[in-house]
């Protein structure tokens, strides 16, 4: 009896003991971290961080611990111990918050400069669990107030306006033209250029925040531009010759207008250039239709004017900055509309369409040049490749004939507004290349069905340039085409380094994929652009995609 009493002793000892490890083994804290943003400013936002203990023990202390993409860093925080290395941020608790009792929590919180939020978050070691929170801001600005015009010349009107107010702060203002957005600036004060002369327009102008929010429009400001001076006056052509007469002999100030009718030929301007506020103007209703049945004759080596050879192109303007063309028709010829070396163009209202390639092309350093409110179709009959809506640059491999400004073609800060673009274009709607900054492409509704696929074109828009701006547009596809991505970037080598595709915004633009492509914005390589990097907002969105919104981080 002795011998089976201890035996019995010796197993309530053993489930005891069992019993005893198992409630001290469940009697642990479980400790989960939570990022939420508080607060988003203009170049840096605001959080807290929570930490809740969901076990059956009290917490004596914690350590947690995240990196912050380059760009953004910590610059203050409290209620905690922080040590810095690099991107890498380590926070342990103060004196009087390490103790979580179960199912409490306890919170310190940071400042940092820079939109990126926390990667890689660690609590003891462990995943924080608890996920990262932007704050969701649905107040839109105050409507701006006291709208005015602070002078005019024959072809811009320059604006001004009492800032806007906003919970978070307003990052930008848009003026527009009519309901379009004619341009965006940080401050307040604008001018609005390629505007014809002695006539009246009406502004108004709207505050925008961090979040996309857009205030209501201020109440509307007219202006009416001077008139030509100088000489310029008007001449009115209706035939061929009397337009390719009037391209020759243009000056600063000039209006050439066009009656409808097809003119068919080449048309040229060569070295006739407008002044800022002397532009010179070429314009004609929808029914006045260019067409060139070139190109004949042998070609220089590079492109330039030459007696004895017709580009081919529909209207050529060539060393002739500042010129407004406007609302003609471009069509049946092997290039569009092509400008080299013409910066401060602004081509406004046209229609271009069935081309043996390309709709527009600004060109040899063609700069600070805008295309809004026209219409690009059937582009690439001859070579699909080649058949892009609206061209900014060149491929590096033609910087040799393209290249005037250190070698490179720097068609820089164009802005192409509010056009519709494709169907049947070919290639990209938007091909943005190497080497070129500073762009904005804003408002555009890009219809895909047709893209080839043929020399890498099967996206809407492909951002090869540095520090473009691409928002509110829409973009659809349907089949037949070839379709992998709405937006892409490339990252282009060329001599000397550039950072291109890098540096690029991406903001409210609305994207369906149809069910064919993979990613509405796809960034080719984050790596390359790790100084530099390119910004996808939360404010885009996607249908019909087969991955998803984008391949990067999405910044609120």
């Amino acid at each position: 009896m002795r011998t089976r009493a201890l035996a019995l002793a010796g197993v309530a000892a053993t489930v005891a003991a069992l019993l005893s490890g198992a409630s001290a083994q469940a009697a642990a804290p479980v400790l989960k971290a939570a990022v939420t943003q508080t607060s988003v400013w203009n170049g840096g936002y605001g959080a807290d961080v929570t930490i809740t203990n969901s076990g059956d023990a009290a917490s004596t202390s914690w350590t947690v611990e995240f990196d912050l993409p380059s760009g953004t860093t910590v610059t203050s925080s409290w209620s905690s111990v922080r040590t810095s290395a690099g991107q890498h941020h380590k926070f342990t608790n103060a004196g009087f918050n390490g103790a979580v009792k179960p199912g409490a929590s306890t919170k310190f919180g940071f400042n940092a400069s820079g939109g990126s939020l926390p990667t890689n978050c660690t609590i003891n070691a462990a995943p924080c669990g608890g996920g990262t929170t932007p704050p969701v801001d649905t107040q839109a600005p105050t409507a701006p107030t006291g709208p005015r015009s602070t002078g005019v010349t024959s072809g811009s009107v320059s604006l001004a306006w009492t800032a806007s107010t906003d919970d978070v702060g307003v990052t930008g203002y848009e003026v527009l033209l009519g309901n379009a957005v004619s341009t965006t600036v940080t401050g307040t004060s604008a001018t609005v250029s390629g505007l014809s002369p002695a006539t009246a327009y009406s502004f108004t102008v709207r505050a925008r925040d961090a979040a996309g929010n857009r205030s209501a429009a201020s109440t509307a400001v007219s202006a009416t531009t001077s008139p030509d001076s100088g000489g310029g006056g008007t001449v009115d052509v209706s035939t061929a010759a009397q337009l390719q007469a009037a391209l020759a002999a243009a000056g600063p100030g000039q209006t050439i207008r066009m009656a409808p009718g097809t003119y068919r030929g080449s048309f040229v301007a060569n070295g006739r250039a407008g002044t800022a506020s002397q532009r010179i103007t070429l314009s004609g209703p929808r029914d006045a239709v260019l067409i060139n049945d070139g190109p004949t004759g042998v070609a220089p080596s590079c492109p330039a004017p030459t007696a004895g050879w017709d580009s081919g192109y529909g209207l050529w303007l060539f060393g002739s900055p500042y010129w407004n063309l406007t609302g003609f028709t471009v069509r049946e010829s092997k290039k569009g509309i092509v400008l080299d070396d013409s910066h401060h163009v602004t081509i406004d209202a046209v229609s271009v369409h069935h081309l043996d390639e390309e709709a527009v092309h600004f060109r040899r350093s063609s700069a600070d040049g805008v295309i809004r409110n026209s219409t690009i179709t059937d582009t690439g009959l001859v070579q699909p490749g080649y058949g892009e809506g609206v061209y900014l640059g060149s491929a590096n491999s033609n910087w040799a004939c393209h290249g005037n400004s250190g070698g490179i073609d720097r068609s820089d800060r164009v802005q192409v507004l509010n056009n519709r673009i494709g169907p049947n274009v070919t290639a990209e709607a938007i091909d943005v290349k190497e080497g070129t900054y500073e762009g904005v492409i804003r408002g555009n509704t890009f219809d895909g069905q047709g893209i080839s696929g043929q020399n890498s074109a099967d996206s809407w828009v492909d951002v090869k340039g540095i520090g473009y701006l691409v928002e509110d547009n829409t973009g659809t596809f349907r089949s037949p085409g070839t379709f992998a991505h709405g937006y892409e970037t490339h990252n282009t080598s060329t001599t000397p380094a550039l950072p291109n595709g890098c540096g690029n915004t991406w903001r409210g633009n609305r994207s369906d994929l149809g069910g064919v492509g993979q990613y509405a914005i796809n960034i080719t390589s984050v790596s390359k652009c790790a100084a530099l990097p390119n910004v996808v907002h939360a404010s885009n969105t996607v249908t019909g995609a087969v991955k998803g919104l984008t391949n990067a981080p999405v910044t609120p």
